[in-house]
């Protein structure tokens, strides 16, 4: 669902015009990603903001023991239920193309159906559900999630991911960040 930035004043960051602090970051990000994401031009005019947001990404992706596949599940959760439709697209995108997330899991994910893996389904609901909890799930969720052969730790990667998703989600609301072309294909359609 498409909705109005409420920022009117502050624009996307171009690094040629970027400020010594926007410009180192945005030189980092570019290095890691290849490419300027509509979403950091944003971030960036707070460096703290996108400079935090990268560190945290790649701590979750680099610690917290959960496969490519399963931290997509738990970033398209997270986007998903917080109406992020640009990070929805990007991490859509990322499942298909480069984190193995099977195509069945994909859809039922981006269509709110029963997810067609035991494991990631149980993945899947408790992030839901620390969103929506903020950060309190039910113990029935809970139990699932450590019975599907998760360990307790990796609650707390998820709450990494659940911060990590705070800053991109709501820095994308706040702009209204037009997704990228390269995610465009994924993008979130809504019925008329």
């Amino acid at each position: 669902m498409s909705r109005a930035a409420y920022l009117q004043q502050l624009r996307p960051v171009d690094p040629a015009t970027a400020t010594p602090a926007q410009k180192e970051v945005l030189d980092r990000a570019i290095k890691a990603v290849g490419f300027l994401p509509n979403m950091y031009a944003n971030m960036v005019n707070a460096p703290a903001v996108l400079s935090t947001y990268l560190h945290g990404y790649g701590l979750f992706r680099s610690e917290s023991g959960l496969s490519p596949t399963e931290q997509e599940v738990v970033f398209l959760a997270a986007s998903q239920v917080n109406g992020c439709d640009y990070c929805t697209a990007a991490h859509s995108m990322i499942a298909d193309k480069k984190s193995g997330v099977p195509a069945e899991v994909l859809a039922a994910i981006r269509q709110g159906s029963p997810i067609p893996d035991a494991r990631l389904a149980a993945l899947h609901a408790l992030t839901v559900q620390m969103v929506t909890t903020q950060g309190r799930p039910a113990a029935d969720v809970l139990k699932a999630f450590c019975a599907a052969g998760f360990e307790e730790r990796h609650v707390l990667y998820i709450v990494l991911a659940l911060a990590v998703k705070t800053l991109s989600n709501y820095s994308n609301h706040a702009f209204a960040t037009e997704v990228d072309p390269v995610f465009a294909a994924y993008a979130v359609t809504t019925a008329a």
